[in-house]
């Protein structure tokens, strides 16, 4: 009775789909913030409305779902990891929605024809979140190294987003657009709504086409990073597929709402940022010791509130330049300098090692020796960091010191 849970799930998000793709081009017009946050907030309460129906599932075991050894958790706990994984996703796609809404400047395409390439480029995004998925499952269970390999990987993303330019597009760099550029000729100019043309006898790609490509390829790097952070918060195959595609379904809708409003996240992005290093210490620290479920929760939405408030209090961002391609200076669009930004790195990375060596000092684990790693990293930049870390090895000798000469002591006493 299981895969009447699925089958159903799946006839849902079908459904909703028809009417998404019914509503939105109905007629081609450009997409109002005000209609697009109606849709993001029926994507929102459809998803509120459906974690109840998990509560439900898994605390009074609905058509058999905790028989099973991976839906082992109560009703509560399936309900916060569930919210908590769709509140995370939710927020990482706004980092993507930045660099669609740069594809689509590059282009210069219109808003009435932006929700087609949504469309099709979120439902391949959803086909490829279904592969990762299972796979990640697959490997996580196979070994608990993985949830290693899987932390360090979010931790390097999270260093990563602090330096990546979103005014350096450069679509000929990328692998599909060569290969398309390569099959087809390319026309120069947008036939409405149409990917494919016939020009001068021959089938041609239109710019659209190629937008389609670099949001394919942008959701595929968005996924390497964000699935792997959903796994920190749970390992529910069912929570994290559910939650992965409430979130990534209502990212066409909150594109149209967030990209005319850019200019006010400017600190979200730092949010995101230490959402990331978060949930990539979580992960580490899940073979030897899991968060709860609530504080996780409460970790992230304090992380976003911090974020969300230090935008609106501040001064919003000056996008102007992300209009055109054709800009030579856009040095004034970077957050960071490259000093600056390579004191953030390596601010967040050390930071987050000596983090998860002071954690690990309760665990059978080196934690003493991630500590002075992590303060290694941290002294490469940082003055005090080098303070620190002369002070942690001028302790280290003077324990070593008298280890020795206990142990020393230990052997004159025998030899007597």
């Amino acid at each position: 009775m299981v895969f009447v849970v699925w089958i159903g799930f799946f006839v849902f998000v079908l459904m909703m789909v028809v009417i998404d793709l019914g509503v939105f081009p109905r007629k081609r017009h450009s997409i109002s913030i005000q209609e697009s946050l109606a849709w993001t907030g029926v994507w929102v309460v459809l998803a509120l409305v459906f974690n109840i129906f998990v509560f439900y599932l898994y605390d009074y075991n609905w058509f058999g779902w905790t028989d099973i050894p991976s839906h082992d958790l109560s009703g509560r706990a399936a309900a916060v990891q569930f919210f908590a994984a769709f509140l995370l996703e939710k927020s990482l796609s706004v980092d993507n929605i930045f660099i669609i809404a740069m594809v689509f400047a590059y282009f210069r395409i219109p808003l009435s024809e932006q929700h087609r390439v949504l469309f099709w480029g979120i439902l391949g995004a959803v086909a490829l979140r279904g592969v990762m998925i299972a796979s990640g499952v697959a490997l996580i269970e196979w070994s608990d190294w993985v949830a290693y390999l899987l932390g360090g990987l979010l931790i390097v993303s999270a260093a990563k987003m602090l330096v990546i330019r979103h005014d350096n597009l450069r679509p000929d760099k990328n692998i599909a657009v060569r290969l398309a550029r390569r099959r087809w000729p390319v026309t120069n100019e947008l036939y409405g709504n149409r990917f494919f043309v016939n020009e001068s006898g021959l089938r041609a790609a239109t710019p659209l086409f190629l937008t389609l490509l670099l949001v394919g390829t942008s959701n595929v790097i968005f996924a390497i990073d964000s699935i792997p952070a959903v796994f920190s918060v749970t390992r529910d195959p069912f929570l994290i597929f559910t939650s992965n595609i409430f979130a990534v379904l209502g990212l066409r809708s909150l594109y149209f709402a967030v990209a005319g409003m850019m200019h006010k996240f400017r600190f979200l992005k730092m949010s995101l940022v230490f959402l990331l290093a978060f949930a990539g210490v979580q992960m580490m620290l899940s073979v030897h010791y899991a968060i709860p479920s609530f504080v996780s929760l409460a970790i992230i939405c304090g992380i976003l509130g911090v974020g969300i408030l230090a935008s609106a209090f501040s001064a919003p961002l000056d996008t102007a330049k992300l209009v055109s391609p054709l800009v030579d200076d856009l040095e004034e669009l970077l957050f960071l300098t490259y000093r600056e930004a390579r004191r953030v790195v390596i601010l967040v990375v050390g930071m987050t090692v000596v983090l998860l060596g002071i954690l690990m000092l309760a665990l059978p684990a080196p934690g003493m020796l991630t500590i002075i790693i992590g303060l290694t990293i941290l002294a490469l930049e940082f003055a005090w960091a080098r303070k620190w870390l002369k002070s942690v090895r001028t302790m280290a000798d003077r324990v070593q010191d008298r280890v020795r000469r206990a142990f020393d002591s230990g052997e004159k006493k025998e030899e007597k």
